[in-house]
């Protein structure tokens, strides 16, 4: 079974930075695309980024293009989402999963981790 643990958020002004991370276990990381996703209260969990298997490949959603950059480290099974000029409406739960691929943006698992929060203050 996969176990994926997400940490880095925290509370943050507006304009500021954080940097998430997430370790993966339990299946072959290094042959999935991963990917991050964030969940607002009474929102929808939504895509964020996906990085290809060997990390040469990203793609983001329009609203933090310029903003986010994921990155990956097969050896430590870990993905980074680093966040840079946060904005309140990027507060949100963040979660990492495995994406089918980097056309079809959604989770190839049912399961998800306990995510991180991050809290921007305007």
């Amino acid at each position: 079974q996969v176990q994926l643990v997400e940490s880095g958020g925290g509370l943050v002004q507006a304009g500021g930075s954080l940097r998430l991370s997430c370790v993966a276990s339990g299946r072959t990381f290094s042959s999935n695309v991963m990917g991050w996703f964030r969940q607002a209260p009474g929102k929808e969990r939504e895509f964020v980024a996906a990085n290809s298997r060997s990390g040469s490949t990203t793609v983001y959603a329009d609203s933090v293009k310029g903003r986010f950059t994921m990155s990956r480290d097969n050896a430590k099974n870990t993905v980074y989402l680093q966040m840079n000029s946060l904005k309140p409406e990027d507060t949100a739960a963040y979660y990492c999963n495995a994406v089918k691929s980097l056309v079809e943006l959604t989770p190839l698992y049912d399961y998800w981790g306990q995510g991180t929060q991050v809290t921007v203050s305007s």
